[in-house]
């Protein structure tokens, strides 16, 4: 919702800076100004000032600056209306509502907010009665401790129709209130009302500032569901809301991670083993709301899931969610557990420093991308190979942030043009590279390289393709980028283009070809380029047109280098003197002597 100006200057005004931030950072007064040691970034010597008189706090070490509501935000993990919530308390100020229908819901929240406090400490007492002797027993054989138990406010739901509605009626709770926090529900052809949880140990859930909104629970012995959240309340979203965030974003700041498991017993495992930066979403996949509200306490929180097949799907479909909303330094990664184990079982198995060990070597998304991809399919023909090349570019579609997408194109297709190499059979009697025993190896032609007749008419077609493979493929461009520059084009109007698409990969990383081809006839290279982009180069060279796959375009690159690249290594300093010498004797018998130096070096001799 949107604030009056007029409430966030007085709420600036009633909070100095130094106060809020006098919290959380050590300050030491030097004049107008306070200094201390930046939250923000590991330090030794102090770079962070705060200015009461300009409201503001600045870092001279990492940058960081802003003012009470920005220290809340970025120190709690806090969103915006969060911040000004909280600050607003500390203020003594009431947070101004929109409408009549806010206003009348902010108070139902309010209200609410106790009710289910209130609902939480009755649970807790549960489970230290003689009737909740099985939770307690429960607990305790999944090696929580009492200290642990008190921490996560556990309880126990027991059973037996009304037991709730009773006691919350004797402390003042209405009926109508205990089914707006989804505690109670009402039979839909009517009857007594019937507790939402029974007979279930009790976890209770959070929001951003600590509150108990809602809770999760854990059915004893048989039934189903095993696991059960409450429904969504005016205080609950559950695709919105984390299990244990509230500890976990303190705990992060240290960590300096996330860990994200799948449930609530294995978020307190962790917190009982040393490693109380952990969440766990509620009964569902990973949301995108969820994966915000991570990323706003760590840049790459780990995804940690049971070392079974629903935990690798769990973790793919994350990966999935997740392509869309990264941002550069946004990302998630992903800890591989053994196969049957969950981090409960893994750290009293291994203790947390194995657990530790394992977090370290977590994934990178790119890498479960790429092998989920992989995985799926063999990729032992070229029609196999395309359809893979198709689901990479299907993902990468996906990626909506132009930076992180190029960098992704990258990497996926590097990774393409490695598999598609190895993966390629050699070939009886026709290897790809063919050597000499006095010589360095020579590639084959590429596809049409190689037809006899004018070496001059063969060699500008050569070079047309050469260019109209980078136009319509600029991918290719950034790794190849000294090898072409060390090369020379005999035409000097192709030679120049060259030059020039080249001297662009440089200053404009992401490059289409659209924008290419846009800013090459902008440059008055029209003429050229439409004799480049040409139905008859493409006749010669399939792998030039633009709907040419990236890893045959590659592969011809390649190859077109490293028939330069043999050229030079083979025109040895008394060949360049013969054929400088040929070249200057301008008789029929000279040319026809040039024509096969020339023929030999370009590999057409061969044939």
């Amino acid at each position: 919702m949107a604030f009056p100006p007029q409430f966030l200057d007085e709420l600036r005004t009633r909070l100095p800076v130094s106060e809020v931030v006098g919290k959380k950072v050590r300050l030491t007064r030097k004049g107008r100004e306070f200094t201390g040691l930046c939250p923000f970034h590991n330090e030794k010597t102090p770079s962070f000032t705060v200015n009461d008189d300009k409201a503001f706090y600045h870092c001279f070490g990492c940058g960081q600056h802003g003012d009470v509501i920005t220290f809340a935000m970025e120190t709690d993990g806090l969103s915006f209306p969060e911040a000004i919530e909280r600050l607003a308390g500390q203020a003594g100020l009431e947070v101004p509502q929109s409408s009549p229908q806010e206003r009348e819901r902010a108070k139902v929240r309010s209200t609410l907010y106790d009710v289910v406090e209130q609902v939480c400490a009755w649970y807790e007492e549960q489970l230290s009665q003689p009737g909740g002797r099985a939770a307690y027993d429960y607990l305790r054989d999944r090696g929580f401790t009492d200290e642990t138990i008190g921490r996560f406010r556990l309880g126990f739901a027991p059973d037996g129709r009304g037991r709730l509605l009773q006691a919350m009626e004797a402390r003042g709770v209405r009926q109508d209130q205990l089914v707006e926090a989804g505690l109670i529900k009402l039979p839909e052809g009517g009857g007594n009302p019937r507790d939402y949880f029974f007979n279930r140990v009790i976890f209770p859930i959070n929001d951003s500032r600590g509150r108990v909104i809602a809770f999760g629970g854990r059915i004893l012995g048989d039934g189903q569901p095993k696991y059960l959240n409450s429904p969504e309340t005016p205080l609950f979203h559950k695709g919105r809301s984390l299990y244990n965030f509230t500890m976990a974003r303190e705990a992060s700041r240290d960590a300096g991670t996330v860990i994200v498991a799948e449930g609530y017993t294995d978020v307190i495992a962790l917190a009982q083993a040393g490693l109380p930066n952990a969440v766990a979403p509620l009964g569902t996949a990973l949301t995108e709301d969820q994966m915000r509200l991570v990323w706003r306490v760590a840049d790459e929180p780990v995804l940690c899931f049971d070392g079974d097949t629903a935990g690798e799907r769990a973790a793919l479909r994350a990966a999935e969610r997740a392509l869309p909303l990264l941002q550069p330094g946004k990302t998630l990664r992903f800890m591989a557990l053994p196969s049957g184990d969950d981090p409960d079982t893994l750290i009293k198995a291994r203790g947390a420093e194995g657990f530790r060990k394992l977090l370290a070597g977590a994934h990178q998304l790119v890498d479960v991308l790429w092998q989920s991809e992989v995985s799926a399919a063999s990729h032992d023909t070229p029609e196999r190979r395309a359809d893979l090349e198709r689901r990479i570019n299907a993902r990468l579609a996906q990626i909506e942030d132009p930076g992180v997408k190029y960098h992704y194109q990258q990497s996926l297709r590097q990774r393409l043009r490695d598999l598609f190499f190895v993966a390629r059979p050699a070939k009886s009697g026709n290897q790809q590279f063919r050597g000499r025993r006095d010589g360095p190896k020579r590639p084959e032609l590429a596809p049409g390289l190689g037809a006899r007749g004018d070496i001059g008419a063969m060699k500008l077609q050569q070079e047309r393709m050469l260019v109209a493979t980078l136009v319509n493929h600029p991918d290719l461009l950034h790794d190849s980028l000294e090898p072409l520059n060390e090369i020379s084009l005999q035409s000097k109007e192709l030679d120049t283009l060259l030059r020039v698409i080249l001297n662009l990969a440089v200053t404009k990383p992401a490059l289409d070809t659209r924008d290419l081809q846009r800013h090459l006839i902008g440059s008055g290279y029209e003429v050229p380029l439409g004799q480049v982009l040409h139905t008859q180069v493409y006749r010669q060279a399939s792998f030039a047109a633009p709907d040419a796959t990236i890893a045959d375009a590659r592969a011809a690159l390649d190859e077109i280098l490293g028939q330069y690249r043999y050229r030079r290594e083979r025109l040895a300093p008394d060949r360049v003197d013969a054929t400088n010498e040929l070249k200057d004797d301008n008789n029929e018998t000279s040319s026809n002597k040039l024509l096969e130096l020339v023929r030999e070096e370009s590999g057409a001799g061969s044939l």
